[in-house]
């Protein structure tokens, strides 16, 4: 045992450190529970050995080892929950290790559950009865499958994924071994979770959650083990939280491999938010009805359940791991996490509360009831070794904000002054003629449109504005109309308003009251236009009437050839001074 300084001004006690006791895991493979009925917690690990071998299960109580189980492949996970009503009150053991659920009841191996099996390729499998039948050799069956691998949505089995990584001189023996067994794809777990089935009790039954490779989540029923519920992601997911109760209303929030947040709610089987972030995560924790995620860009973020972003503070090295850390007796939450630079940092929001100094980087973090102490903090190391911690009686967290910002004065609330007399008066007049100044309203919004309207018919019948425009060519023209009658000049400016398209092939088209004018030219052609130059084109119109009366001559611009006009314009002719001569 050594002793160790906490470095944050004695809030804890240093109760254990062994720095040689072998232990290799994550926060997801390690949980207190009290296996024994007697008050006391212990603390349960799934050790990770070397990573091939020696994967055990072991059991601490206090500072020494309990028992230990061999595991047949790494834990992704482990758990306890309580899975039936019976006396005494001891919870079960529950480690996700491959596409298995390993459960334990009293420490003694107790089911076993497998998840189903995926949908195998068509195609696969024909390749494969041809190989069986002795049709293709190995090298065909290794191009046969390349080309599945890459038009197939469904993706190939291990077998044939193990089978394109080999040599070839290795790939008969393998064809030979093979090749008589059934085709299987099966997916493995991520991650997995507790959600209680019907009560909010600490002791209520517990559904297991499991996530797996294959993006999909699953709810076990703890008696039968049989699928509740199946949910589906867009991605894999690697971490949860899961809260709520099976049979009334639950919020399962996953971090899954493409970088994105997802939350699932009972009434759906697809994910009801998403929380989309610049970086992957590393760390999930549910603090209240918030959301606090560790980030690989070195920083803290939280999040309300509905993935809207209330805080991001910038940590000073990178996260290895994070808890929640929860003492319902204090109504005191807040997030432990593990840094690279050997420090354990406290946070409420992102507030820093608390600094731990450690001897080696924390790979994992456990805050709970340990024995008969509520306050403990278990740590294990990269190197192996393991801390335990406990928070004294008389700590006290500072909660001020150290991070810069805005002064807290800004949060205060302004004084704002009484509503006067006037104010609620007219308040009370809206209120109770509510329905009066609608109507009133939408009447005189009415009569604004129809006199818009109106004067936009006006406009058009007496072209008061003599200039035009294309919509589908970069064309503008002015008519001019000089003389006091009975003959005058028409002049139409056309310019080319494109910035560097020249336009041709065009042609003007007058339509009039041949029983009131007489045009020498009622249709000529346009020559080229180059851009930004105005081209004048000139006509004479002779008033044939003596009635002192007067029309509009429409001009059209359109394509040689084309009966669509390109441009439209309305000239109304003024009323003829003098007579017509015959």
């Amino acid at each position: 045992r050594v002793s160790l300084p906490d470095g944050d001004g004695g809030k804890w006690l240093d109760a254990h450190y062994d720095p040689v006791a072998g232990l290799y895991t994550f926060s997801s493979c390690v949980d207190l529970a009290d296996l024994s009925g007697d008050g006391e917690s212990r603390l349960v690990v799934g050790d990770l050995g070397s990573g091939s071998s020696g994967m055990k299960l072991k059991v601490y109580r206090g500072t020494a080892l309990m028992s230990e189980s061999t595991l047949l492949d790494l834990p992704a996970g482990l758990v306890a929950f309580f899975m039936d009503l019976h006396e005494p009150r001891i919870p079960a053991v529950a480690v996700a290790s491959g596409p298995c659920v390993y459960v334990y009841k009293n420490l003694r191996p107790y089911f076993k559950f497998t998840l189903p099996g995926l949908e195998v390729n068509s195609l696969e499998q024909d390749v494969w009865q041809q190989a069986r039948e002795g049709q293709i050799d190995p090298l065909t069956l290794k191009e046969m499958l390349e080309g599945v691998r890459k038009k197939a949505d469904i993706p190939l089995s291990v077998r044939s994924l193990r089978f394109l990584s080999l040599e070839t001189s290795d790939m008969d023996e393998f064809v030979q071994l093979h090749k008589q067994q059934p085709i299987r794809r099966q997916t493995v777990i991520t991650c997995i979770g507790t959600l209680k089935k019907s009560t909010a009790d600490e002791d209520g039954v517990s559904c297991l959650v499991i996530g797996t490779e294959s993006s999909d989540v699953y709810v076990l029923d703890p008696e039968a083990f049989i699928i509740l519920s199946k949910m589906s992601l867009p991605a894999a997911p690697t971490m949860m939280d899961v809260t709520g109760q099976f049979d009334v209303e639950f919020r399962i929030t996953a971090a899954c491999r493409n970088g994105n947040i997802y939350i699932l709610r009972r009434e759906s089987d697809k994910p009801k938010y998403c929380i989309e972030l610049s970086s992957h995560p590393v760390g999930l924790v549910r603090v209240g009805k918030n959301v606090v995620v560790g980030c690989t860009d070195e920083s803290l973020q939280g999040f309300t359940q509905k993935g809207k972003k209330l805080w991001r503070t910038i940590l000073p090295a990178p996260i290895t791991t994070m808890a929640a850390m929860d003492l319902p007796t204090r109504g005191f939450q807040a997030v432990l996490v593990g840094l690279a630079n050997c420090e354990v940092q406290l946070y409420r929001d992102k507030n820093l509360l608390s600094t731990i100094k450690t001897p080696d980087v924390v790979t994992s973090i456990c805050f709970g009831r340990y024995g008969r102490e509520d306050g403990t903090l278990i740590m294990t190391t990269k190197g192996g070794g393991l801390i335990v911690k406990i928070l004294k009686r008389t700590a006290a967290f500072d909660d001020k904000d150290s991070a810069p910002g805005p002064p807290l004065a800004q949060s205060v609330r302004l004084n704002v002054p009484k509503k006067t007399k006037l104010y609620v008066d007219q308040t009370l007049r809206e209120r109770e003629n509510g329905l009066a100044m609608h109507r009133a309203f939408q009447m005189d919004l009415s009569r604004l449109r129809l006199a818009a309207a109106k004067a936009y018919v006006k406009a058009l019948e007496s072209s008061l504005t003599p200039m035009s425009s294309s919509l589908t060519e970069p064309l503008k023209m002015n008519a001019v109309v000089q003389g006091l009658g009975p003959s005058f000049k028409l002049t139409l400016n056309v310019q080319n308003t494109a910035a560097c398209r020249p336009v041709m092939n065009l042609a003007i088209s007058f339509l009039y009251d041949e029983s009131l004018y007489r045009m020498r030219n009622p249709y000529m052609k346009i020559p080229l236009l180059v851009p930004g130059l105005i081209y004048p084109v000139e006509t004479f119109v002779e008033c044939t009437s003596d009635k002192g009366i007067s029309d509009i001559i429409k001009v059209f611009i359109l394509h040689e050839g084309k009966s669509s006009p390109l441009l439209t314009a309305h000239i109304n002719m003024p009323v003829s001074e003098g007579l017509t001569l015959n």
